[in-house]
């Protein structure tokens, strides 16, 4: 049987036009092997730490990757038909091939998505494999990913050498005592694996943990945590643990923008009606806003790189919530307010210079009218790349189109990849690195910066600059 061959064209993402092509070629040609700056994901420490080989193709590329089933899930294929597991300890389907074969009926779904190019860049670029994944060939990628998988070649660290990852953040919560991080503490390891710290979990008085979480963080930090002060307190603590194991930057996933500048006494009342379970979704909300002051706060006593990255709805799907938790592929975006959301936390903190914020979003309507403004004005603020949903070439250029003219290259923080997918992590820097090339080809074309200034600004978006917003060195 002939098998459909599997090609990267060497001039994908690049205009069609010869002329842009042939500058978006020069500039991709000098940056294209720079060191992976990825400060901003969701990679399992113990990866890192023990450098243990990943089991099967199943296990790497299905079940951490909600990108790929949320996709499947959409098409009527249930999550435990991937393997995926229950919090009830229900049975779900185990037989890592079987896993992968369903994928490999369905792969067709993931065409035209930045899945489908990461997918291809990994199969293609890491596995060597050369004929397009189809139900035929299903079992020959298994076992040519599955066998590769068991060499050391294909450990956590080797990867990391083999894909010039310089250095990687992860990010883990309040609460996590960072045993993994732990245990490369003092190797040359711990230099490359960082942590960030997300406060989500004693922040978020909507979650149903909340309460208990905030009795715990007093537990892991001897403060009262049952007052207002002794609260801020071990938070105060937290953050310099994690500073301990390379944390730069926070990291807070909130609903909304919202921000707040309340009183000592006001913050005291709404704090004691948050932990006695019985607060409002109105108080939750303020409490989160005042929380983002607060740790503003913090951010320009320890110097920790601040990323705010609100507008997902979480969880929007109670039933794959209560079967499954959390992060199972149903976030969806929701519209987000910036211009008044932020301006209690900018007027007390906004002008000093030691507080650097990166501005998140998912509501890509935002981006000209208020986010630009925003980072085009204010010295703390820098945006974040497009991401998430809009990690994708289409969301790359509508975000390079819409903030370069009032934000400028420079207050944005170059590209991360956000992901658990270890492997996809070059391919994402990849798509990202031949946009960025695509994009600056283009104003080379219609004169509007230089060729010269275009080789710079190719550098300083792939490299540079992700290194300065997250105090990486240089």
């Amino acid at each position: 049987m002939q098998h459909k061959p599997l090609q990267l064209h060497p001039d994908r993402l690049f205009s069609s036009d010869p002329a842009v092509r042939d500058l978006a070629r020069s500039l991709y040609a000098e940056i294209k092997d720079l060191p992976i700056i990825s400060p901003h994901g969701h990679t399992d420490p113990r990866w890192f730490a023990y450098d243990q080989n990943f089991g099967n193709a199943s296990e790497l590329f299905i079940r951490p990757d909600h990108y790929v089933f949320r996709m499947l899930y959409s098409q009527g294929i249930s999550l435990e038909s991937l393997g995926i597991r229950r919090q009830d300890g229900a049975p779900v389907e185990q037989d890592p091939r079987k896993i992968w074969d369903l994928f490999a009926e369905n792969f067709y779904l993931f065409r035209g998505t930045p899945s489908r190019m990461w997918l291809d860049t990994v199969f293609s670029q890491v596995f060597g494999l050369d004929v397009a994944l189809t139900p035929d060939t299903a079992s020959h990628y298994y076992d040519v990913i599955t066998n590769a998988l068991a060499t050391p070649a294909f450990k956590p660290r080797a990867l990391m050498d083999r894909f010039n990852i310089e250095v990687i953040a992860t990010t883990e919560g309040a609460l996590d005592l960072l045993e993994h991080h732990q245990a490369i503490e003092g190797t040359p390891w711990a230099k490359r694996v960082i942590t960030t710290f997300r406060p989500d979990d004693v922040v978020d008085a909507s979650r149903e943990d909340f309460v208990d979480n905030i009795a715990k963080l007093g537990e892991i930090t001897g403060e009262d945590t049952s007052s207002w002060q002794g609260y801020l307190a071990a938070i105060r603590n937290r953050r310099e643990y994690f500073r301990r194991f390379g944390a730069t930057a926070t990291d807070h996933g909130h609903p909304t923008a919202l921000t707040a500048n309340l009183s000592v006494a006001e913050c005291e009342a709404l704090f004691a009606k948050c932990i006695s379970g019985k607060s409002s979704e109105g108080e939750q909300e303020l409490f989160r806003g005042q929380m983002l002051t607060e740790l503003a706060g913090m951010s320009i006593e320890d110097g920790m790189v601040m990323q705010i990255h609100p507008g997902a709805f979480r969880n929007h799907n109670p039933v794959i919530f209560d079967n499954f938790g959390r992060d199972k592929g149903a976030d969806i975006p929701s519209q987000t307010e910036y211009v008044h959301a932020l301006k209690p936390l900018l007027e007390k903190y906004g002008n000093n210079p030691k507080l650097n914020i990166i501005l998140f979003t998912l509501d890509e309507t935002v981006y000209a009218r208020e986010l630009a403004p925003l980072a085009g004005h204010y010295p703390c603020l820098k945006l974040g790349p497009a991401w998430w949903f809009h990690d994708s070439p289409e969301g790359m250029l509508r975000f390079r189109h819409q903030v370069t003219e009032t934000a400028g290259f420079y207050n944005t923080v170059g590209f991360n990849d956000d992901t658990r997918a270890f492997l996809s992590i070059p391919a994402r820097h990849d798509v990202a690195r031949r946009i960025d090339c695509r994009f600056l080809a283009q104003l080379i074309a219609e004169h509007r910066i230089t060729e010269e200034e275009g080789h710079a600004l190719a550098y300083d978006l792939t490299y540079r600059l992700a290194k300065k917003a997250y105090k990486l060195g240089e």
